[in-house]
C-alpha cells in the first residue's frame, strides 16, 4: 500500500529554502539599486538676472545656437545673422542684458533700453514719456518650450516698470510660421499694434503697456 504525505511535506528541502530566502532579499536590493541609481537628479532652478562681462562668451552661443535652429528648420533668413562679443559688449553698454541661468549655463538672454531701435517706427505706438525696446531676445534650442523665454521676457517687464517705464516695445518678423516670433510675445501679453517693412525685412510691432500695477493699460480700462 502506498504511503501518501502530507502536501506540506513535498516542498524544498530546509537548506534550499533558506538559499532561496536569500536570494529573494539578494534581487529585491539589486532592483532597489536600480531604481536609486536610474533616478535622474533634480534640474537646477532658472535664475534671471542681468549679464556681466563674464557672460559674453554664454550670450553668443545661445544667440547663435538659436539663429542656426531657425536657419535649420526655416532655412536662410534676417534671423540667421550671428551674434558677436563685439556686439554683446556693444548692447550692454547701450542697455541692460539679462540671462537666464540654469546652474551655471547660460540658457537664454534678452537686451531691453530706452534707446530707440533703427527699426521700430514710433508713429505706430501710442504715446508715452519712458519706453524700452526690447531686443535680442533667444532662447537655447535644447532649453525651449520650457517657459524660460516668456519667464526672462515677464521679468525684463516687471524691471521696466521698477524703473519707471511706461510701456515695453518691440519688433518680430513677419515671416513664415514658426520663423517670427509673434505669437510667442502675444503669449506674453504683448499686442499687435501695427505692421511695417524696414530695409525689405516685414515686421510686426508689439507693445505692453504698462501701469504702477505692472498691468496692461487695456486691463484697467
Amino acid at each position: 500500500m502506498a504511503l501518501t504525505l502530507p502536501s506540506a511535506k513535498l516542498g524544498l528541502p530546509p537548506e534550499a529554502r533558506k538559499r532561496k530566502r536569500r536570494l529573494d532579499r539578494l534581487d529585491g536590493s539589486l532592483a532597489t539599486l536600480a531604481g536609486v541609481t536610474t533616478t535622474r537628479p533634480p534640474r537646477p532652478r532658472v535664475r534671471i538676472e542681468e549679464a556681466t562681462l563674464a557672460d559674453i562668451p554664454g550670450i553668443v552661443a545661445v544667440r547663435v545656437n538659436a539663429a542656426e535652429d531657425l536657419t535649420a528648420r526655416f532655412g536662410g533668413g534676417h534671423w540667421s545673422g550671428h551674434a558677436t562679443e563685439k556686439g554683446v559688449a556693444w548692447d550692454m553698454r547701450q542697455g541692460k542684458v539679462l540671462v537666464a541661468r540654469r546652474g551655471r549655463a547660460i540658457v537664454a538672454t534678452l537686451k531691453i533700453a530706452t534707446r530707440k531701435p533703427w527699426a521700430i517706427d514710433v508713429s505706430w505706438f501710442a504715446p508715452c514719456k519712458k519706453p524700452w525696446y526690447l531686443t535680442n531676445m533667444a532662447v537655447d534650442p535644447a532649453h525651449q518650450g520650457k517657459g524660460i523665454g516668456k519667464r526672462s521676457v515677464l521679468e525684463a517687464a516687471r524691471l521696466v516698470r521698477t524703473w519707471g517705464g511706461d510701456a515695453v516695445r518691440l519688433d518680430a518678423y513677419d515671416a513664415v510660421e514658426g520663423a517670427g516670433a509673434g505669437p510667442f510675445y502675444e503669449k506674453c501679453g504683448f499686442t499687435e499694434v501695427g505692421r511695417a517693412t524696414y530695409r525689405v525685412t516685414p515686421l510686426i510691432y508689439y507693445e505692453l503697456r504698462l501701469t504702477n500695477s505692472g498691468k496692461r493699460a487695456a486691463d484697467n480700462a
